[in-house]
């Protein structure tokens, strides 16, 4: 609203000037003397009109992301994508993805048809089940994972990220907690948890998150380093600004592109690992549809040519989705960062 005022100031003024303009000068000559050099004076709405800046970060954010004409593709394929795995199950048509079809004639499983044929559109696999169903089923349990997995390592890893780089006490505990969760493999942690709990999708985002956070909040810790001791931001200690405003004002807006990367990244690493911890048999059991399982079965008949669409289907979705929301990550981090949006 106040923005909205100072334009209607600012185009009266504009108007009243370009009026005397048009006049040429003879709309000058009628002026006295006296008044052709006498200063003006000050004038709040003079200095308002011309002392505002209507520059808006998300604005020049999201104007800066759509000039890259290749993210702005692949965003809208990755949203088709996604929306189309969540809501495939309610179009006209769709089969259970565990269900295994028979031919009523034969009571003999439709085993391994090929794609197109029989209305199978992506061909079946080995027991009869319809690979189009199982892998959208398993592109929408992979995509939850991954989603789940970015948020708790977001959520964690920024708060204990910024305690860790601001809050000077902190330095020496989460530098040993960092240390000895560093020390231990990632995969090793995943395989410990997939024995002693059962396998499911809690498990699975348990395992991935309970040391990915720690990898964010070192990020996130070398990033405040950097910027935490700058006048500003003693400035603002000094006259007892409080530390949640100082985080949230002075030091997260700095962030913003760097974390969004990081979340980028953390979406097809969740996946790749999701894959990986299946691909050697401690992931989702073979009920619960997912990339993993769906690769994991067509590695096993990738040696015959007619049977290889069975990893073909599964892994153009997985490399889609990883490479999309790795470049989308890039392209959005170099939009949000303010010094691209002086161009």
């Amino acid at each position: 609203m106040l923005f909205r005022i100072k334009d209607e100031k600012a185009k009266k003024l504009e108007a009243q000037l370009n009026k005397l303009q048009k006049d040429g000068p003879a709309a000058w000559a009628k002026l006295p003397e006296d008044e052709l050099f006498t200063p003006a004076g000050f004038r709040s709405e003079q200095a308002e009109a011309t002392g505002y800046s209507n520059y808006s970060y998300w604005g020049s954010t999201f104007r800066a992301f759509f000039k890259n004409k290749l993210a702005v593709v692949l965003l809208v394929a990755l949203i088709a994508v996604v929306a189309f795995a969540f809501f495939q199950p309610h179009l006209p048509g769709q089969v259970d993805p565990n269900l295994c079809e028979v031919d009523p004639a034969t009571g003999v499983q439709y085993r391994n048809i090929a794609p197109g044929e029989m209305g199978f559109i992506w061909g079946s696999n080995a027991i009869g089940q319809d690979l189009w169903a199982r892998i959208w089923a398993g592109a929408r349990t992979s995509l939850i994972i991954a989603f789940f997995v970015a948020l708790i390592e977001a959520v964690v890893g920024i708060t204990a990220g910024v305690l860790w780089g601001y809050v000077r006490q902190l330095d020496f505990f989460f530098t040993e907690l960092y240390n000895i969760c560093d020390n231990v493999p990632s995969t090793i942690i995943l395989i410990l948890i997939s024995y002693v709990a059962s396998p499911s999708i809690k498990t699975l985002i348990l395992g991935m998150s309970i040391t990915g956070w720690i990898e964010m909040a070192r990020f996130i810790r070398n990033q405040i380093l950097i910027i935490r001791d700058r006048d500003y931001n003693v400035a603002s200690r000094c006259i007892g600004t409080p530390t949640s405003r100082i985080v949230l004002r002075n030091l997260l807006p700095y962030l913003v592109s760097v974390i969004m990367l990081r979340m980028a990244l953390t979406i097809p690493a969740a996946i790749g690992s999701e894959v990986f911890i299946t691909y050697i048999g401690l992931g989702l059991s073979v009920e619960t549809p997912s990339l993993g399982n769906l690769i994991n079965d067509g590695r096993k008949v990738m040696m015959q040519a007619g049977l290889r669409y069975q990893l073909l289907y599964p892994t153009i979705i997985l490399s889609f989705v990883t490479i999309a929301f790795y470049l989308i990550g890039n392209a959005f981090s170099d939009a949000a960062d303010p010094k691209n949006h002086l161009q």
